[in-house]
């Protein structure tokens, strides 16, 4: 059952530039602030400011990788593993994995006991293309939005 909604409005994605993620209501529920960096660097904030996390791209790598920060404390690293049929990403957080085409941002992410932890998809709201991110557990959110925020950096690389 899903507990809590964000939606992230489509745009010409810069990682250089700063967002706001909303919640269903219309009002902020988190800031991301791209920086420059080797690879791609996005800083997470709460609706007042405050500092909650970082998503950070590994470089030098043959498949693509990104480590997720609380603070200084690292959480786990999502990686994207190749198959035969399709891609597919793991996130070593409580196994957290993607089913889906991630790539037309209609996914889901389960975690390592195959319950669902987010649904992630496009809608139209006010005439725009929206992501609607569908968190079951509001505790979820900000881990949900870091694991969205790299899938989207993957999906960005490979158009560079």
């Amino acid at each position: 059952m899903i507990q809590m909604k964000l939606l992230l409005k489509q745009r010409f994605f810069s990682w250089f530039d700063s967002y706001d993620v909303y919640y269903e209501d219309g009002s902020v529920a988190f800031k991301v602030k791209g920086e420059p960096a080797w690879g791609h660097l996005l800083r997470i904030f709460d609706a007042p400011g405050s500092y909650l996390a970082t998503v950070k791209e590994k470089i030098f790598t043959f498949m693509p990788q990104f480590e997720i920060f609380y603070g200084d404390e690292y959480v786990g690293n999502i990686h994207k593993e190749l198959t035969f049929f399709k891609p597919k990403f793991y996130f070593d957080f409580n196994g957290w994995y993607v089913e889906g085409h991630f790539m037309e941002w209609d996914y889901e992410i389960y975690d390592g006991y195959n319950n669902l932890v987010a649904n992630i998809n496009k809608e139209v709201i006010n005439f725009t293309d929206t992501y609607s991110i569908d968190v079951v557990n509001p505790q979820d959110a900000l881990l949900v939005l870091a694991f969205v925020l790299a899938m989207d950096a993957e999906k960005c690389s490979r158009n560079d």
